[in-house]
This record gives C-alpha cells, sequence and structure tokens, in this order.
C-alpha cells in the first residue's frame, strides 16, 4: 500500500492502516462538515456551496477551506474560483508531498522536473495557510527549504510567509525547523548587496519583473527584457521581511543571539531604504541604478513612479509618517497608477508607457512587460499593502472604501467573456488580457483569497492568544463600497475553527444584526456596528499531517513507474495521468485519452519498476459536451504469475464521475504492476486526468 505519513513520523504503515484509511477517504467530507455545521448553527450550509461551485470535486473543499458569502456575487464567485486554482496548482511528488506551481503546464524557466518556481512561492503560502489540510503548504515549505524549490531563480519572501503561516496555525515546531536553511540562503544574497549603500540590488527580470522603467531606459529605450540592475524597494522590502520573520523564528526558538542579529539587519534595511529609496521629488518609494552605462548612471533614480514603490507597505518596511503616506495619492489617481480597469505597473506620463517591446516567437502575440500593465502579482501586493495601510498606520489618504473599490476590480479583472480565467497581465485602460498564451490561462503569481480573508473580513492574524478581526469594509451604509452582509465560515486559526459574520439588519443570516465572532461555532464577540472587535483565544494543540503517497507519480517520463495503454501510447499523453497535477479547466487538456479508439473497453497500466504495496486508487477524469465523458464502469487488474487478475473491490463509486476524485479500495496486495480497465459511456471517449494509486 502507499507510505502513510505524519508530520512526527514519515514511515510506512500496516497494510491495515492503508485500508482503513482507503475506506475511510470514500466518506464524503461534505457530509461530515453539513453534521459539523448543524451542530454549530453557523449560518453558511457548507456542504450545499461546494456542490453548488465545485460539482464533483466538492470534496476537496468540503471541510477544508473557509467558507464565504457576501452581498457581492462577484467576489464571491472568484472567492472560489481562486480555490479552484489553488487546488489545481498542486502538484503531487509522491513521497516529497505536495508543492505549488505557477503555471498549469511546463514552462521553459522552470525548476525540473518540478515544475517549480519560486516567485510566486510567498503568495501561495499566504494563501495556503488557510486550508484545514496543513500539508499543502507544509510539504511546500519543506520542499522550499529541504528540497531546493528555493534556487533563488528569482527575488523571494519565502521565510516571511513561513512565519505569516505560523500565525494562522500556531504551530511552532514545523515553522522553526528551516531556520538553519533561511538563513543559510540569507546570507546567499550577499552577492546582490552593496555594502556602501547598504541595500540590495537585482535585475529586473529576475525580480520577475522585465520591462520596467529601470531596464528599459538602461537600453536606451530600445530593449529592457535583460539589464537594468537597480537598487529596487522589492528585494529591499523582501530581505527586510525575511530578516524579520528570521528573527522572530529564532526569538521563538529561544536563541535570542540570532534573533537580535537579524532584527538589527532588518532594522538597517529600513533605515537605509528610507534615506535612498524615497523620492521626494516623485513623493514614492523608486529605484535607484546600479549600473552606469551611456543611458543612465550608477546612484541615478530612475524617472517615474512604478507600482513597485508600495512593496515597503507590503512588508510594513515604511514607518508610520505623514510624508510617506502621500505616496498613496498616486495609487488613487486614474492619470497616475490608478487605472480604469487595474493598477498600472507605471504611470501613462512615463514615455515609454505600455509599449510593446517583446513577442512570442511561435504565435507572434504580445509578451510580458512592466511598463504599464496591471498585473495580479503586484496588484495583490499593493492590496496586502493597502490593508496593512489601514489597519496599523495613522493616515487620512487611503480609505476602507478604497479597499473594497479596489478589490471589486481586481476580482472583475479575473472574468473573460464573464467566465473565471485568471491570466498574466491585462491592459489597465480596458481591462483585456495582454499575453493570452496558451500558458497563460488560471495563473498562479497571485493571491486573491488571503486579500478576502484577512483584508475585507478583517481576521489578523497574530501571535497571542488575542483573535482581531478588523473589516476592510466602510461602516457608512450611504458608501458605494459598503456590503450590508458578509461571513466568513470555518477558517482555521491557532487549532479552532473561526467565523466572522456581519449582517446590517440581521435579516440575511438571521442571527441578529452587527458583527460577531465565532469560536468552534459558538459566539465569542459581537459589536453592532462594524469595526475591531478581538476576542480571547488559546492556542490549541496543531493536530498531526496526514498524508497517503502516490506511489504511481513520475516526474521524469524516462524513470519508473511507467505508463502503458491499450489506445493513444504517445509518450506525454501517457505521462501527463501519472505526473501529479489534477485540473479540469477546458482551456488546458490534460491527461490521457481513449480519441479514437474502437475497442468495446480499453485500459491504462502502470509498471511500478518492483513490487509495491498497494490498497486503493483516485482516478480522476474530465468531461465536457463533445465527446469525453466519464466510464460507465471501471475494474482494477494486477499483474500476478504472468497475467493479469481482477482485484475484488471493497469500496467503489457506484458510477465513475467526471470532475472530481473516484476512490476505490481493495485488500492490501503486492505487485509491479496495476492496470484499470475502463467500458467508455456510450460514444464517448474517456480522458483519464489522474492516477494515484497508494
Amino acid at each position: 500500500m502507499g507510505i502513510f505519513k505524519t508530520s512526527s513520523t514519515r514511515g510506512i504503515a500496516g497494510g491495515l492502516i492503508g485500508l482503513v484509511l482507503g475506506l475511510a477517504a470514500c466518506v464524503p467530507s461534505a457530509l461530515a462538515t453539513g453534521q459539523a455545521q448543524a451542530r454549530t448553527g453557523l449560518p453558511l450550509n457548507e456542504s450545499k456551496i461546494a456542490r453548488a461551485r465545485f460539482g464533483a470535486d466538492a470534496d476537496w473543499y468540503a471541510g477544508n477551506i473557509p467558507f464565504f458569502d457576501s452581498a457581492d456575487p462577484t467576489l464571491n464567485r472568484i472567492y472560489y474560483y481562486r480555490w479552484q486554482v489553488f487546488r489545481a496548482h498542486q502538484r503531487d511528488l509522491g513521497a516529497r508531498g505536495y508543492i505549488s506551481t505557477e503555471f498549469l503546464d511546463d514552462v521553459g524557466w522552470q525548476r525540473e522536473p518540478y515544475a517549480s518556481l519560486n516567485d510566486a512561492t510567498a503568495f501561495h503560502i499566504y494563501e495556503g495557510r488557510w486550508l484545514r489540510d496543513r500539508r499543502y503548504a507544509d510539504d511546500y515549505i519543506d520542499y522550499m527549504y529541504s528540497g531546493g524549490g528555493n534556487d533563488r531563480h528569482f527575488s523571494e519572501s519565502i521565510a516571511d510567509a513561513v512565519y505569516a503561516h505560523y500565525l494562522v496555525d500556531g504551530d511552532a515546531a514545523f515553522a522553526v525547523r528551516h531556520l538553519n536553511s533561511m538563513e543559510h540562503i540569507y546570507g546567499l544574497w550577499d552577492d546582490h548587496y552593496d555594502a556602501g549603500k547598504k541595500l540590495y540590488w537585482i535585475e529586473p527580470l529576475l525580480d520577475a519583473t522585465e520591462y520596467t522603467i529601470a531596464s528599459i531606459d538602461a537600453s536606451g529605450g530600445r530593449d529592457g527584457f535583460t539589464g537594468g540592475e537597480a537598487f529596487r524597494p522589492s528585494i529591499n522590502s523582501y530581505m527586510f521581511a525575511n530578516a524579520r520573520a528570521i528573527s522572530r523564528l529564532a526569538a521563538l526558538k529561544g536563541d535570542t543571539a540570532t534573533a537580535a542579529l537579524y532584527a538589527q539587519r532588518a532594522d538597517d534595511l529600513r533605515n537605509a531604504v528610507q534615506a535612498s529609496l524615497w523620492s521626494d521629488a516623485l513623493q514614492h518609494f523608486i529605484d535607484r541604478y546600479k549600473i552606469d552605462n551611456a543611458f543612465i548612471h550608477y546612484w541615478t533614480p530612475i524617472r517615474g513612479r512604478e507600482l513597485v514603490g508600495y512593496l515597503p507597505w507590503y512588508t510594513e518596511l515604511a514607518r508610520d509618517e505623514h510624508i510617506y503616506a502621500q505616496a498613496w495619492r498616486h495609487l488613487l489617481s486614474s492619470n497616475e497608477l490608478g487605472g480604469r480597469f487595474g493598477l498600472r505597473t507605471n504611470e501613462p506620463s512615463y514615455p515609454n508607457y505600455m509599449k510593446q517591446y517583446r513577442y512570442d516567437k511561435a504565435t507572434g502575440l504580445r509578451e510580458c512587460q512592466w511598463n504599464g500593465p496591471a498585473w495580479p502579482f503586484q496588484t495583490t501586493q499593493a492590496l496586502v499593502a493597502m490593508a496593512n495601510l489601514l489597519n496599523d498606520y495613522n493616515q487620512d489618504i487611503v480609505s476602507a472604501s478604497d479597499y473594497v473599490s479596489l478589490l471589486r476590480q481586481y476580482a472583475r479583472l479575473h472574468l473573460q467573456d464573464a467566465r473565471p480565467d485568471l491570466q498574466e497581465d491585462y491592459d489597465p485602460d480596458t481591462g483585456k488580457p495582454i499575453v493570452g498564451l496558451p500558458r497563460s490561462h488560471h495563473y498562479n503569481h497571485s493571491g486573491f483569497d488571503d486579500l478576502i480573508i484577512s483584508g475585507l473580513v478583517g481576521l489578523r492574524p497574530r501571535a497571542d492568544d488575542v483573535l482581531e478581526v478588523n473589516p476592510l469594509v466602510p461602516a457608512d451604509p450611504r458608501d458605494p463600497d459598503f456590503l450590508p452582509y458578509f461571513a466568513l465560515q470555518d477558517a482555521p486559526y491557532h487549532g479552532h475553527l473561526v467565523s466572522v459574520v456581519f449582517d446590517a439588519d440581521g435579516r440575511r443570516y438571521g442571527r441578529g444584526a452587527g458583527l460577531s465572532i465565532y469560536i468552534d461555532g459558538r459566539r465569542a464577540a459581537n459589536s453592532s456596528r462594524l469595526g475591531k472587535l478581538t476576542a480571547h483565544l488559546a492556542q490549541a494543540p496543531p493536530k498531526p499531517v496526514e498524508r497517503r503517497i502516490d506511489l504511481a507519480v513520475n516526474l521524469v517520463k524516462t524513470d519508473f513507474p511507467r505508463a502503458t495503454a491499450s489506445v493513444n501510447n504517445d509518450p506525454t499523453m501517457l505521462h501527463q495521468a501519472i505526473d501529479g497535477r489534477v485540473w479540469f479547466f477546458p482551456e488546458m487538456p490534460n491527461g490521457w485519452s481513449t480519441v479514437g479508439s474502437s475497442h468495446p473497453q480499453d485500459w491504462y497500466a502502470v509498471d511500478f519498476g518492483h513490487p509495491v504495496h498497494l490498497s486503493s486508487a483516485d482516478l480522476s477524469f474530465f468531461a465536457n459536451q463533445t465527446g469525453l465523458a466519464a466510464p460507465n464502469d471501471l475494474r482494477v487488474q494486477v499483474w500476478r504469475d504472468g497475467r493479469w487478475t481482477d482485484v475484488v473491490l471493497l469500496s467503489r463509486p457506484r458510477r465513475p464521475v467526471a470532475g472530481g476524485v473516484n476512490r476505490i479500495a481493495w485488500r492490501p496486495l503486492v505487485t509491479d504492476k496495476l492496470r484499470v480497465v475502463f467500458t467508455p459511456a456510450p460514444r464517448k471517449a474517456l480522458r483519464l486526468v489522474e492516477l494515484k494509486v497508494f
């Protein structure tokens, strides 16, 4: 059977344990969630919402994600869509656990063979920390720090995200386990440190932001994909946040010397950024050049404002002083960074604003640039920065109404022809995607659900025993961005399930008017008006993280396990059904199919290369209106005594479904080959998205 791991033990479990787990896993989590809801009396019917939003895949979400409802149907729709995006980007590496990907399909600059990129990792952890199943964020953090995932391909703030993850789950032992690796990686960035200026520098391309003002102007306006090394607010804010996180994690571990060292490094960076990267003329944090050539000169500032200038609030590097708060006026100005349909990455006053330099060779379509387009990547950072500004700073420039308005604008960017499909970047003056390449569908280099949970709903994670809620929703019912009701239900926090409910007049949820906090289904605090609300919440011991290990996953096509099939033995297609990736988006075909087959039955087989213990399997199928459907029936066979032998199934779906996981189980056995035989639906082919075997 598959190896079964917990956070404390990662050994092989006995066959009986695997069998019990396989059978227990067949019980729909939505049912358990519905029973829990009946006990608590909370307002949202989670199982009903999960079925409506996710169909056959509801079980992954029910009992896992926090559920959300509000008076804005677009916010609701995109909230659940973004959990679908998160789910689709989980790649199962087998014994190495789960990681998150940035692109659904492979790209040439990913880390092979995992398909990971370190630049988007902080977003993934900030989102994943709100799942009740902690393996997705935990495994990913393990991979980044002990599996070589943080290869410094791009600038990053992963240590900061790990600390943010700890603030939600409270698992101190896990949070500090990679402290040595964090320090080591932090030290490696000395190769991008200028000791004289006490600042970090980076090429914009390696900041994941090619064609910025710095790189375009460094080329004399002719290009900008590479070059333009500069001292940027981005990398310095990331390094500040990582130093602060290492300091806090060291203190958590009891290492006062390391805590003091990194606290000082964070303070030194704050002082240097504010002294050197703040422009009085532009009232903004900006780049200064690291290089010197015919077009630009060392230490001179760039000639325009960019959205990246809000990173000092994203990490709370910026001090709470009126002079710095003035920068936020530019975000709200439609002539500056505030585009009609999205936040601009630089302003229209820049001479090379929206000039297209780069095109995809294969398609001729426009490629990625940061000279004006709206990017979900930096839009997320700007909105997190704004939430921090509203919660932790004294200023009178930005309001909760601005936050809701921009969050709604961002939500609308997700819709293409009224269908959710998040792309790489957009024209801020039309709201239309710019890149639109085949790789771009359901792009995962940003956040959204954390903006709802910690921003709009206002669940502000803390290290102490105070549960703090501060919704960023205008309190005046006359405000056009006022929300008369919203609810966040069953967010995991410090070992409990926390819910936040606001109902202006009590009619939406029938639990009284005002704002209420619930802990494990019981009301812990309430107020008649919107505003900051707190309650006492003691940390509960974190539950062990349980994992089933997929033994069929294959990251390298030439290795075992190897797949064969009765039809369509294209190596890429065969591999896609055991590559650890499951998604059901029609824009991105994935898996092995029987299209073109005339057989009454077809099969897909896996050769493990050696005997393995097996007791269950998960099969996922894709269906559409143009010829693909789940099979009518299936059976499992194993290679025994030189022939294929049917396996007696102890549990299985009554009829296989598409768009979700079909879990089957049998008595534990040992074999080196397994195959599944399918009876197709009449006049339909099937597409096996993924076969996982445990």
